[in-house]
């Protein structure tokens, strides 16, 4: 029925994740909220910590103890266990899914344990018979990566791969029951499907490189993931019985400590010592405290296959969380669901993982007036398109037409205008324009820009008044996946292309000399893009260096053919 009220005991309710949830919930009137562990207190804080709207109440709540009794005494709707960790359950992990079947109480948890979650079907039939909901791992992984690899393959045939990792800001607060689980299995051999059967590769040893980098969106610096132990590897393989292989990845930051940990594995790798769960709390403290980096995480999926046709076909997905948004992703599935229970959508009845309870569509909602983007990549054998198009993907299309209709012509294009120079006047700002021969200052300066496409880079001649000089561009690949390269003789310097409030934005990201990764605190910055008005093509380029400061800014318009 739509509009009911529901009533959620929440185990775990003060936690990492127990704790996210809550706050995406405590504003709705329709639910009331009980915020239980093992501390009062700390559950009592947070509900005083929280802004209006739902009722809440405090109370303790022990898992290991006589959960049933306690579940009784609460009488919620539905029980939500967010604790963990899910691998040390101990000898009888399901209690608190058998305590709800007992009082006949709706069920949800948030576990990581590839062995918890699949193991939860074993209650299916009980679950069916009390008409009640039982679903396990309702968490990113694997309901936003299952929800992503259907919207990834509507028109696929086959799906041979299917990859994917996480990449949490180092800002984003680990819980000690994540790095427990992590602790306890980093360097152990863990079962995933490759080559089309289960074998056994060991956690955090393997690892992958990826740039997530949503269309027009600034891209997440390139990350190397390590292989962790998640449901995913054996659920995905399960809803898609036909896929070959399957791996899942983590990226933390800082780099320097997730290179650390990888070491620490490899002790446990070579039987030097027998795991790294001793080392658990000096991990968390570690994680949690050494933070430096962009405030910005992210996930991917990635699959190959086959089309309709035969066709080899390779796709991923990819999710940008700015800020501390991205903190509250694992808890969204169980925000979601929640919220399609509210409006009379249930899940159906019975106990199963969650995998397949929620799309993209339903994340979206969630992601709503968030700092949160969703987009898709499409590769391809050959690739006709334009540089800018190619590296813009889906979202070349928001693209005003005349600049798509400049930068897409071809082979070779020169169009005319005006423009207005600015210089700076430090001994240094000088001494670097002469270098990169800039123009000189000047108003209302003729310019024309002549645009040539050969093959795998494009060339940009600009003639400011009799003042020439050009430079070459490329698509980035590797470190400079996703960026538009643009090189001067040694330099090449790499911009994220953001189209947005009607300009396409160039945002420098990295920069190199003669292959020499230089730092990005000493990286040229300034305001520059381009944009239509009165179906002109007007640029705005600005160029500053930490040393230099101010070095130029030019801007004016290029008239297009035919205008």
């Amino acid at each position: 029925m739509k509009n009911q009220h529901l009533r959620l005991l929440i185990i775990g309710g003060y936690g990492t994740f127990g704790g996210r949830l809550v706050e995406l919930l405590c504003r709705e009137q329709r639910i009331g909220l009980v915020i239980a562990g093992r501390s009062k207190s700390a559950a009592l804080a947070l509900c005083h910590a929280l802004p209006p709207g739902a009722a809440r109440e405090a109370l303790a709540v022990d898992r290991d103890r006589d959960v049933a009794r306690q579940v009784e005494k609460v009488n919620p709707h539905i029980v939500v266990d967010a604790s963990g960790p899910f691998q040390a359950y101990g000898e009888d992990p399901y209690r608190v899914v058998k305590a709800a079947l007992a009082t006949r109480t709706h069920y949800l948890d948030l576990a990581d344990s590839p062995e918890f979650v699949r193991g939860v079907r074993q209650f299916d039939a009980a679950a069916k018979a009390r008409g009640l909901v039982v679903l396990s791992g309702v968490s990113s992984f694997p309901v936003l990566s299952a929800a992503m690899v259907r919207d990834l393959t509507t028109d696929f045939r086959r799906i041979d791969s299917i990859t994917g990792g996480i990449a949490p800001s180092p800002y984003a607060g680990v819980g000690y029951n994540v790095i427990r689980a992590i602790a306890g299995y980093a360097g152990k051999g863990i079962p995933l499907r490759r080559q089309g059967r289960e074998q056994s590769a060991r956690a955090l040893r393997e690892t992958r490189r990826f740039t997530i980098a949503p269309p027009g969106k600034v891209a997440l610096f390139p990350r190397k993931f390590s292989l962790v132990n998640v449901p995913d590897l054996q659920l995905l393989a399960d809803e898609w019985p036909e896929v070959r292989n399957v791996w899942m990845g983590a990226a933390p930051e800082p780099a320097i400590l997730h290179f650390l940990l990888r070491g620490f594995a490899r002790l446990v790798e070579m039987g030097l010592v027998p795991s790294l769960a001793p080392l658990a709390r000096l991990i968390h403290a570690t994680a949690n405290s050494v933070r430096w980096g962009e405030h910005r995480g992210g996930m991917f999926v990635e699959v190959n296959g086959t089309d309709a046709d035969g066709a080899s076909v390779l796709r991923s997905g990819h999710l940008l969380a700015e800020g501390h948004h991205g903190l509250y992703i694992p808890s969204m599935a169980v925000e979601a669901i929640v919220r399609n229970w509210l409006d009379g959508r249930p899940p159906d009845a019975g106990a199963r993982s969650a995998t397949a309870e929620l799309e993209l569509s339903d994340y979206r909602r969630v992601f709503a007036n968030r700092p949160v983007f969703l987009g898709t990549r499409h590769y391809a054998q050959s690739d006709g398109r334009c540089l800018h198009a190619r590296i813009l993907g889906t979202a070349w299309q928001s693209v005003s037409a005349v600049l798509r209709d400049v930068h897409g012509a071809g082979p070779k294009l020169t169009i005319s205008g005006t423009a207005s120079i600015t210089r700076g006047r430090r001994v240094l700002a000088r001494m670097l324009a002469w270098i990169m021969r800039f123009p000189a200052a000047g108003k209302d300066v003729p310019v024309s820009v002549t645009f040539e496409r050969f093959g795998n880079y494009d060339k940009w001649t600009r003639d400011f008044g009799g003042q020439v000089f050009s430079s070459a561009f490329t698509a980035g690949s590797g470190r400079f996946e996703h960026l538009l390269c643009e090189r001067f003789g040694p330099l090449v310097f790499g911009m994220a292309l953001i189209p947005e409030g009607g300009r396409m934005n160039l945002v420098m990201r990295r920069w190199s000399f003669f292959g020499i990764p230089l730092p990005r605190g000493l990286a040229p910055r300034g305001d520059s893009y381009e944009f239509e008005k009165d179906n002109r093509f007007w640029f705005d380029v600005e160029v500053r260096l930490p040393l230099a400061g101010f070095v130029i800014r030019y801007q004016g318009y290029l008239q297009p053919p035919d205008q």
